[in-house]
């Protein structure tokens, strides 16, 4: 059996200046880490997955690769340290998806009306069970959202409101996750935006522990969001609209 390393052996260099923040999501203090190249394309906001943090070190890999193509990237995490230390009991909080979609939502708020990051076409990067809560928070913001990756998710989640998610949608799916392949193909079906692609990497699994996946994971995710950031810009509503 082969031995295989939770993360590539050589990380892109993350581009500077990156720092903690703080967001404010509906009265809960969320901590973040943002990372701005110059003159970005973009920023993406990373939804992480079931029992994770904004410390995952695949999410981390994926981030610099977009960081080093010219993508400003905020890691978040979606739960509070209280919050946290009961979901490793629980594993509840990890799959309300409308609560964590509603987080993902007021992180985009907060973007918006950021001195940093107001002016950038906004992404999203959802694992596992984020992928869901970023459909979700996209079919909210069809405005804002310039474009949406899934990384081993489960969009299925998301139910119907797959229906009315806008924002050109990638789904990438491990060639070993059958299951989550399975509910990828279903979630598919159910997006009605006019860009959706499925790409299932060989030999994968699910968290892209193989040599070379999450490379391509990251190449796949970067060209994606480099395509639609450079598309026609979006209509940016007055930033009075997202206040309460």
């Amino acid at each position: 059996m082969g031995v295989f390393s939770m993360v590539p052996t050589k990380n892109p260099e993350p581009s500077k200046p990156e720092h903690e923040v703080t967001i404010d999501a509906g009265g809960v203090e969320l901590h973040g880490t943002l990372a701005l190249p110059a003159n970005p394309a973009g920023v993406v906001l990373f939804a992480h997955g079931s029992g994770s943090s904004r410390h995952s070190p695949r999410n981390r890999y994926v981030a610099g690769v977009l960081q080093s193509r010219g993508v400003a990237t905020l890691l978040f995490d979606l739960l509070t340290k209280e919050e946290e230390s009961v979901d490793q009991w629980t594993a509840e909080l990890r799959f309300d998806i409308p609560m964590l979609a509603q987080r993902l939502f007021d992180t985009t708020r907060w973007s918006l009306l950021s001195d940093e990051l107001k002016s950038l076409k906004i992404g999203y990067f959802g694992a596992s069970t984020g992928a869901a809560a970023a459909l979700v928070a996209a079919a909210r913001l069809p405005d804002s959202v310039r474009a949406v990756v899934s990384r081993g998710g489960r969009p299925d989640l998301a139910g119907d409101v797959l229906e009315s998610v806008h924002a050109p949608t990638l789904l990438i799916v491990g060639g070993n996750d059958e299951q989550v392949i399975d509910l990828n193909r279903i979630a598919l079906e159910k997006l009605h935006c006019h860009e959706k692609k499925l790409v299932i990497v060989p030999g994968a699994t699910h968290l892209f522990e193989e040599p070379g996946t999450l490379e391509e994971v990251a190449r796949l995710a970067a060209d994606w969001f480099a395509d639609h950031f450079k598309s026609t810009p979006q209509s940016r509503r007055q930033s009075s609209r997202y206040q309460n």
